[in-house]
């Protein structure tokens, strides 16, 4: 009897705590704001200065951020010129190599479709020393990849990087044959039709910084850039990655560590932002508007490396995307069915054939499989890089 009775006591106690509980919902998760968000530098060297503008969502909702079209975007000179940029859609806006006057200070610009204005800061030109080097390490059935930099003036101090991976691939099956409609017949596959060997390629999403500051010479040696996985289709045969190198005032660098923090505890740098991340970038009418961003101005010095697969563990073995399985067949005629399966699952269906079944030199069907495990340019593309070069 006592027994039963303390059961029932734990359960009306457990009652009470489930009816005391109330989810807890922060304004900010629903809040209907969408502020600024403005990604890019001013590049004081040879290349183009591109600057993406977009706005946040809701933190709860699925919607990802979109690009900001229609406004006017411009890198003003502290007390000189202007030099517009030129919208290229999605929220993209470019301009030319600028070669701007390292002893002046320079901001950007932007007018809003509706009118609202928005400028960074005045900042220096920082100039980016060139990468020394990158490397990789293998570290618990992983590729780590690194870079190594250096100021010989000691007056760099802080680092950011970001970086474009390209990578060669191939399908899990070569396939030999494909469907000409036209004619509803299986055929030989053209070179124009190869589907075997492709390329992909990535950015990078997360946030990458290294600093000096505590050391006693300006030497960044090993710092982690990347790290790709023993069973990644990357490097299944050859792998490369255009390293970019920035160098960054203390704010700024505060700023992205601010910045790394926030994102990977909510996802990528391409995510939806808190609206807690400002920078130097403020509306010069209502200066209490939040804008998430930091504008530097440097020049971008980039390397390009490239990994093999022979230069890794020989018993790596990448982990294919889809479960595949073994080939089947299809034949003109299925004894057991008396079905054409060639016309049935291959010409009038979906499969893709890969090799021919031959009896007395005669080809009586062939093998298939799908087009995910057969056809590489789902997720990739045929062609070469133009920067692409074989070992």
């Amino acid at each position: 009897m006592k027994g039963k009775r303390y059961i029932l006591i734990l359960l009306l106690l457990a009652g009470i705590y489930s009816t005391c509980k109330k989810p807890y919902n922060p304004k900010i998760v629903d809040s209907p704001n969408h502020y600024l968000v403005v990604e890019g530098v001013i590049n004081n060297g040879s290349d183009s200065t591109i600057i993406k503008l977009s706005r946040t969502v809701k933190i709860s909702g699925n919607v990802s951020t979109s690009g900001v079209d229609n406004c006017a975007v411009s890198v003003e000179a502290e007390g000189g010129a202007a030099y517009s940029l030129t919208p290229r859609g999605s929220g993209t806006y470019v301009i030319p190599a600028l070669n701007l006057d390292a002893s002046k200070k320079y901001r950007l610009h932007i007018i809003t479709g509706d009118s609202k204005e928005y400028a960074s800061d005045y900042v220096v030109v920082k100039k980016t020393q060139p990468i020394d080097s990158i490397g990789f390490n293998i570290k618990n059935n992983n590729v780590q990849i690194y870079v190594n930099t250096h100021d010989a003036a000691n007056s760099t101090r802080y680092y950011r990087w970001s970086y474009d991976e390209t990578w060669r691939f191939h399908s899990r099956y070569q396939s030999a044959y494909m469907v000409d409609q036209v004619l509803k017949a299986v055929v030989f596959r053209p070179v124009s039709e190869s589907s075997y060997y492709c390329f992909a390629g990535s950015k990078s999403s997360t946030i990458v910084i290294g600093s000096s500051a505590k050391l006693s010479q300006d030497v960044i040696y090993q710092q982690p850039v990347t790290t790709i996985a023993s069973t990644s289709e990357k490097i299944e045969t050859r792998y490369s990655i255009l390293l970019k190198q920035y160098a960054l005032t203390k704010e700024a660098y505060q700023f992205w560590e601010n910045m790394k923090k926030n994102t990977e505890q909510l996802g990528s740098i391409f995510d939806a932002q808190p609206s807690q991340l400002t920078g130097n970038i403020h509306n010069l009418k209502d200066p209490a508007e939040p804008v998430i961003g930091y504008i530097s101005v440097t020049n971008i010095q980039s390397k390009r490396v490239f990994i093999d697969n022979a230069d890794l563990p020989r018993d790596w073995a990448p982990t294919y995307p889809y479960d595949c399985g073994p080939l089947d067949t299809a034949l003109f005629f299925n004894p057991k069915t008396k079905q054409n399966d060639v016309l049935g699952i291959i010409i009038n269906g979906n499969s893709i054939p890969v090799l021919d079944i031959t009896e007395k030199m005669n080809v009586i069907g062939y093998t298939y499989s799908s087009i995910e495990c057969t056809d590489c340019r789902i997720r990739g593309r045929v062609q070469t890089p133009s920067f692409w070069i074989e070992r």
